[in-house]
């Protein structure tokens, strides 16, 4: 699971600066907002009950 969220944290940051950078794709922009709050949930959640599951 942990590989899995370093995978949507790094879309996530390609997606902000392709919708920062191309004014045309800006719902890349929102897209990438919503998987980087998603991946902040989970690390939250992950550290705050101590799971460690692979």
């Amino acid at each position: 699971m942990n590989i899995l969220l370093i995978v949507i944290a790094v879309i996530a940051i390609i997606l902000l600066f392709t919708g920062g950078f191309v004014s045309s794709l800006n719902f890349l922009l929102w897209v990438g907002i919503v998987l980087l709050v998603i991946a902040a949930i989970v690390f939250l959640v992950r550290m705050l009950t101590g799971s460690r599951r692979v």
